[in-house]
């Protein structure tokens, strides 16, 4: 049975160059783990706080090549197979990341099992290899060990803080730099919807507040909220997810919000930009 491709994303630069950032250890521990022993085709190991269940290492190598790396990871007391695949094109090159065991059903099931968190940890590892390999800054990583009734996270993006305000709350723009379908009504009252408007209907989250620099969101418990801090041309951005059991963290929507937020810093960067998630 093919597993399902989870996350890919494509890199400014050589297979070569992408696959030595991928089975470095000193490289490793920059872009993706706290930890990170690698001595390939035996060992792909990596855990510590940015890993799901990272108290120690639970990997086990299937298969390497130079364009391939197969392992076991044993999630929850079940051993999943993830391979990562390299393809270049034209000094371009693809990482694709196939899992096993994850159904993206099991995101609206209530379950806290760490393989509800299997794609969005994979999105935003990809989308930092992607930012490590082409020399842009790093954005935040989820720590999985943290048992917090908050999440925040700050971004510094070059670009004036109307245009980050505009992009937050566009329909079209945060669609395009979420890779999602999003409908927004910028007003208090007004819905914000994954999936958009017609097909959240009534049961969209709702804008508590709203202004030129900050906003907060319903979304029936938890609530999310972001301020803008402008100067210079330059934006911080503090995001903050919160009202939730601190016993049971959101990490897969938190790490779906920090790989969401560090395109919507590509986006407002770049003057070509081209999103680094090829769509599956």
């Amino acid at each position: 049975m093919t597993q399902p491709t989870i996350s890919a994303v494509r890199i400014q630069a050589p297979l070569k160059t992408v696959f030595h950032a991928l089975t470095d250890p000193a490289e490793m521990r920059v872009w993706f783990a706290e930890h990170a022993e690698v001595d390939l085709p035996n060992r792909y190991d990596f855990w510590g706080r940015h890993t799901l269940e990272g108290d120690a290492p639970h990997q086990r190598v299937l298969e390497a090549s130079d364009d391939l790396i197969k392992f076991a990871w044993t999630l929850d007391g079940t051993e999943t197979t993830t391979e990562i695949r390299l393809a270049e094109t034209d000094g371009e090159t693809r990482v694709s990341v196939t899992q096993s065991h994850f159904d993206r059903e099991l995101l609206f099931s209530g379950s806290t099992s760490p393989l509800v968190a299997l794609e969005t940890f994979w999105a935003l590892a990809l989308g930092n290899l992607a930012d490590h390999v082409e020399g842009r800054k790093l954005g935040p990583k989820v720590d999985y060990t943290a048992k917090v009734g908050e999440f925040s996270a700050r971004l510094d993006i070059a670009a004036p803080a109307d245009r980050v305000r505009t992009a937050l709350t566009d329909s079209e723009q945060a669609t395009s730099w979420f890779g999602y379908p999003i409908g927004i009504e910028p007003e208090v009252g007004g819905r914000f919807a994954m999936g958009g408007l017609e097909a959240a209907g009534d049961h969209a989250a709702r804008f508590v507040s709203i202004d030129d620099t900050s906003a907060t969101i319903d979304w029936g418990g938890m609530v999310t909220s972001w301020e803008l801090e402008g100067s210079g041309g330059h934006t911080t951005l503090t995001f903050v997810t919160s009202g939730f059991d601190a016993a049971q963290p959101p990490y897969a929507a938190w790490g779906g919000w920090l790989s969401g937020l560090v395109e919507l810093r590509r986006y407002l960067e770049q003057p070509n930009w081209r999103s680094v998630f090829v769509q599956n």
